[in-house]
């Protein structure tokens, strides 16, 4: 299978494959159709550690 290079310097939602023009327009949409994704990763301090983390000091 051979893939395509078109649009290839374009930026592309990773979570529906979705190509836009520039950054800001994809901001924009995963604000507005991921807005639940997003929200959730944007509280970064909400999450406890995962079960094998490892704390440096």
């Amino acid at each position: 299978m051979v893939l395509s290079m078109v649009d290839q310097h374009k930026p592309k939602c990773y979570l529906c494959s979705s190509v836009f023009e520039n950054i800001e327009q994809l901001r924009r949409h995963q604000e507005a159709d991921h807005k639940d994704f997003v929200e959730f990763h944007k509280r970064a301090d909400d999450h406890s550690p995962a079960p094998g983390d490892v704390t440096v000091f």
